[in-house]
């Protein structure tokens, strides 16, 4: 299990290391986990072995909002402050993000519905 999760912090720390050379505007650890979902596409044993250690993150996900937590509390003047443009900020892309998934929803249903003959 160490060794799993060995694997899933240095892809999260290669993709931390991606994202800040290249300058992309994806945070590290998502370009991370598209290259450990890739890896695992090409290694389906690599699948197998973070599997464990995976379920044990998700099963303890609470603990990682502690930090945000700890922001929040430390910034609370500046989201006083700043509220409006903030909760303008959260709608907008919450239903820019409900959107996109519908239509991509859509699109794959669509699309399954005529690979299968239906």
């Amino acid at each position: 299990m160490l060794r799993a999760f060995v694997v899933v912090v240095c892809f999260q720390f290669a993709g931390e290391a991606l994202s800040r050379l290249i300058g992309l505007p994806v945070p590290g650890p998502v370009v991370g986990l598209a290259l450990l979902a890739l890896a695992a596409l090409a290694l389906p044993g690599l699948q197998r072995e973070v599997e464990e250690v995976s379920d044990l993150l998700l099963r303890h996900l609470s603990l990682l909002f502690v930090p945000a937590g700890v922001g929040v509390l430390q910034y609370s003047d500046l989201l006083r402050r700043e509220w409006l443009p903030l909760l303008a900020v959260v709608v907008v892309s919450t239903a820019l993000t409900l959107a996109v998934s519908a239509l991509a929803f859509t699109a794959m249903t669509k699309r399954g519905g005529e690979d299968t003959g239906a």
